[in-house]
């Protein structure tokens, strides 16, 4: 078998097609059958986004993303319709917006600690579904206890910005590739995958980078 493939995933947390597309992902490398290595990068959707939003979605959509009101509830009905279908319960009733930089600085410190992939999928799943807050040290501290990192050592790293030029970078990356929407899915270093795209999709540009390996 060959070297594993290298996947490079730029995402947000607070994106929900983030969360859909990781699940769509997960099930075409399990139907790919081979190695694959994943790495997530930082990407924030809404930067300006303050770290405690006092407002409900709606009033999120209305005021930072300029959508009419009318147009948002089927939105978000829709969504949580093709959630459910991949076994992601969301929650929008619950949901805290918040700013998203300090939850990726985290995924940086899981990953120089070997848990990047429990770290990110942790923080999706306490936003979308269980209405936590992730924009806060102290919270995000609590977050990485549960997947087993030391929480005192986390919200030090958290208050000193340890992990702020990781991010940085990552998002200087993503404006080199010209990424402009996540999830983005970068493939072997070559092929890129915009969006939340079928199992299949996943799968067969897997086995393309497999079956060129072998030609080559």
């Amino acid at each position: 078998m060959s070297e594993a493939i290298k996947v490079d995933v730029w995402s947000d947390i607070a994106c929900p097609w983030c969360y859909i597309g990781k699940r769509k992902f997960e099930a075409g490398v399990a139907a790919y059958g081979g190695e694959v290595e994943v790495e997530y990068h930082s990407f924030e959707l809404a930067p300006d986004t303050p770290v405690d939003f006092d407002g409900s979605e709606v009033e999120f959509l209305v005021q930072h993303k300029g959508f009419p009101a009318e147009q948002i509830k089927p939105m978000l009905e829709r969504v949580t319709g093709i959630a459910a279908e991949v076994g992601l319960d969301y929650d929008y009733d619950a949901l805290q917006h918040t700013n998203t930089v300090k939850a990726h600085q985290l995924i940086h410190y899981a990953k120089a600690h070997g848990k990047q992939i429990e770290m990110k999928e942790r923080l999706l799943r306490a936003y979308f579904v269980e209405g936590r807050h992730v924009g806060r040290d102290a919270d995000l501290a609590d977050l990485a206890a549960d997947i087993g990192l030391d929480p005192a050592d986390a919200l030090r790293a958290l208050e000193a910005d340890e992990y702020l030029d990781d991010v940085r970078a990552d998002q200087q990356q993503a404006i080199s590739y010209g990424i402009q929407g996540v999830p983005f899915f970068v493939i072997d270093g070559k092929y890129g995958v915009s969006g939340a795209q079928s199992p299949e999709t996943f799968t067969g540009v897997l086995t393309k980078v497999t079956e060129e390996r072998v030609a080559s």
